[in-house]
């Protein structure tokens, strides 16, 4: 489609950067309006209503997603959602390992880069380890435990996606549907919850849509990819180190729109406030969370948004086996905490 928007001084790569920039900008701000975070849904004081932000913003992108689907304008046959063989022991080592690393840095790597922008020098900190481990894991020294790990796999044919199977398709959509309406009916959020939530899962469904239907270029093809940050963290690390050489795609123009919008809707909020490590075991905890999740990450096959919201917005049976062991893994990790510091981090009773 993109050779008739008429777009004569970009290729579809660059378009795709100006693409993102908008969608980080708009989940930035909608993110840091509600808090919005996975590791806040499980174990917060508040983690019902932020379970019930999560699960609606998880409804609506699926429910879009599959209606993008059913109407053709994206195919994720080729995507690696939906590859035949899951890859089980990578995706349950890397989603427990990015779960205890989201509970040592107080949040997941999404969430990381909204707080970057509201001034927190941690988070930003966090989101720099986290880049530079998820690099090396991807095609670095931590490349060789990832091979290892993605050796063993498990065949499952079309069922891989089950979108592919119209029976499976159907009860995940009615799943979902009646997921969205006894939010509506019964969760009694607050308005600006459910305003944002919706648009956050509405976002996922517009990045599969912007980059697999509205950018696409059969001669100039894109990666199909929507609301994730792993790769897009590493894309951003190396584009700000090395503009000249390496051109500005999807993942830097999400990250820096998540950033910026997350600093306005901050100052706007009067929520901006410059925060940093407060003692030498916090700053180890935290370098320890982010080379986790970094490493997770990646053999996962993303983090709480990309294998989360917009994985499972596809009906890709490893997102749905990547953030089950998210889950498990801070759930596990936040409840021996306390070991964890003592053991690991030689922190005083």
């Amino acid at each position: 489609m993109f050779e008739t928007l008429g777009i004569e001084n970009l290729n579809s790569s660059s378009a795709s950067f100006y693409f993102a920039l908008v969608l980080g900008g708009l989940f930035g701000y909608s993110a840091e309006k509600i808090k919005f975070c996975f590791r806040r849904a499980l174990i917060n004081d508040d983690r019902s209503q932020a379970l019930f932000a999560w699960l609606f913003a998880l409804a609506i992108a699926t429910l879009g997603t599959q209606a993008v689907i059913y109407k053709e304008w994206v195919s994720f046959e080729n995507h690696r959602f939906y590859s035949s063989e899951i890859p089980y022991l990578a995706i349950a080592t890397g989603g427990f390992l990015f779960g205890i690393g989201m509970i040592f840095t107080r949040g997941c790597i999404s969430r990381m880069t909204v707080l970057a922008g509201t001034g927190n020098i941690r988070a930003l900190f966090v989101i720099l380890i986290f880049a530079v481990t998820a690099h090396s894991t991807m095609k670095g020294p931590l490349s060789y435990p990832r091979l290892m790990l993605s050796e063993p796999t498990l065949y499952l044919g079309e069922f891989a996606g089950l979108a592919n199977n119209s029976i499976l398709q159907t009860v995940s959509i009615c799943i979902m549907a009646i997921i969205s309406l006894l939010i509506i009916t019964r969760a009694r959020l607050n308005l600006r919850i459910y305003v944002f939530s919706f648009i956050i899962g509405n976002l996922a469904v517009l990045g599969w849509l912007g980059t697999g239907y509205i950018l696409y270029d059969e001669f100039e093809p894109i990666e199909l990819e929507s609301l994730s940050f792993t790769r897009p963290a590493t894309d951003t690390l190396f584009w700000s180190l090395a503009s000249t050489s390496v051109s500005a795609k999807f993942g830097a123009g999400l990250i820096s729109g998540v950033i910026l919008s997350a600093f306005l809707s901050s100052l706007q909020s009067k929520r901006f406030e410059i925060k940093s490590f407060e003692t030498p075991i916090q700053t180890i905890q935290y370098i320890t969370g982010a080379m986790l999740m970094g490493f997770g990450g990646v053999l996962a096959g993303g983090c709480t948004m990309g294998a989360g919201i917009s994985g499972i917005s596809t009906l890709s049976v490893s997102a749905f086996f990547a953030i089950i062991f998210i889950g498990l893994g801070a759930k596990l990790a936040n409840r021996r905490l306390r070991l964890i510091r003592k053991l690991i981090f030689l922190e005083r009773a």
